[in-house]
């Protein structure tokens, strides 16, 4: 018992470690992730509807909390650190995040959960079973702590690796809050084809279930029997799928998605002008001006999710004059974590990606293409 305690306790903190940092590289993913969340449960608690939208509001603080305290944890795990307490706070996030996966899959609201953010996709019922791992891991370690006594960072020593581990923990999460994730595992990343990614990697193949007299079958063709009723088609290669479905781009006179997907590109993306930052827009308009006369032949243009009077507002507001173009407002938060945020593309090629923070150059766009 004393190997399979020390086994779990390993899994246990390593897990958590492991959880906590994939969701500090993009803490903006894992907020949309919350103030999802937050809305499906205020549209089904009316009653506490304006309890849960204060806490999307706050979705942003919560996900650095939430995330570094999981490092934080997991460290103070491993190092047997005021052991119990440390496993009582680690239950009360296990129960948190096992109720969470557990609404997903019951009644399909969240479809992914985000434990491991865009690196890792998991299913509700994956995510809620992966909880529930967990919950027995800290079981194990919970009543055998009597394997575990030895405390490898005591008195003063525990204090400063704590404080180290919290100091790295809440630095990386704000880091990725003022420019972009460090690891983009997004289908809009850097070197990623849109046009392609737009496309199946191979012919997709199906199998079709069809059903007769309350018998089920199986069929690699549809039926030409007429008796056969349909019943759901399943892909057979699902992972030649398109990887990117619903990147669409339009404006006033119709759409604009192919036409984007040629030549060079500098695409100023303002996913909604509510929430857009403002102080940064001098320098943006300074580079869609160069970029406009770069012999590179780089065409700037918007892109935003606001309605036409918003943008329009907003637009004469910081003095934009490039031309704009509109698409999902998902679509644009997959795209890039910045708001505004620019993105360069060469015929479909995603070459650069950019936050406001860390408007390039005229130069260093040329440089990319």
């Amino acid at each position: 018992m004393r190997l399979i305690t020390r086994i779990c306790w390993l899994l246990l903190g390593g897990l958590f470690i492991f959880s906590g940092l994939v969701k500090l590289n993009d803490p903006i993913g894992t907020a949309y992730k919350l103030e999802e969340y937050f809305e499906v449960f205020a549209a089904a608690v009316p009653s506490l509807a304006g309890f849960f939208l204060w806490f999307k509001d706050s979705a942003r603080l919560l996900s650095l909390t939430l995330s570094s305290l999981e490092v934080i944890l997991g460290v103070a795990l491993l190092l047997r650190w005021y052991l119990r307490q440390t496993l009582w706070v680690l239950l009360v996030l296990l129960v948190f995040f096992t109720f969470l996966t557990f609404y997903s899959a019951a009644f399909n609201k969240v479809t992914d959960c985000g434990c491991f953010g865009d690196f890792i996709k998991l299913t509700p019922w994956t995510s809620f079973s992966k909880d529930v791992f967990l919950l027995v891991l800290w079981a194990v370690v919970f009543f055998n702590q009597r394997y575990l006594r030895r405390v490898f960072a005591k008195g003063m020593l525990g204090i400063m690796y704590i404080t180290l581990a919290s100091a790295v923990a809440i630095g990386i999460g704000v880091r990725a809050l003022g420019h972009l994730p460090y690891f983009d595992f997004l289908p809009y990343k850097v070197g990623n084809d849109i046009g392609q990614l737009m496309k199946p990697s191979a012919a997709m193949r199906y199998k079709y279930i069809m059903e007769r007299n309350g018998e089920t079958q199986e069929f690699t063709e549809y039926p030409t029997d007429t008796t056969w009723k349909y019943k759901q088609m399943v892909a057979l290669n699902p992972e030649s799928a398109p990887k990117i479905t619903d990147f669409k781009v339009w404006n006033d006179q119709g759409d604009y998605t192919q036409e984007l997907l040629k030549g060079n590109k500098l695409v100023l993306i303002v996913q909604n002008t509510d929430h857009a930052d403002r102080d940064r827009f001098e320098l943006i308009n300074q580079l869609i001006v160069s970029a406009d006369s770069s012999k590179k032949k780089i065409t700037p243009l918007i892109i935003t999710s606001s309605s036409p009077a918003e943008f329009d507002a907003f637009r004469h507001e910081v003095n934009l004059s490039a031309p704009f173009y509109y698409a999902d407002a998902t679509v644009l938060k997959s795209m890039i974590r910045s708001n505004p945020g620019f993105m360069l593309l060469k015929d479909g090629v995603v070459k650069g990606k950019f936050h406001y923070h860390d408007i390039p150059s005229r130069a260093k766009l040329e440089e990319l293409l």
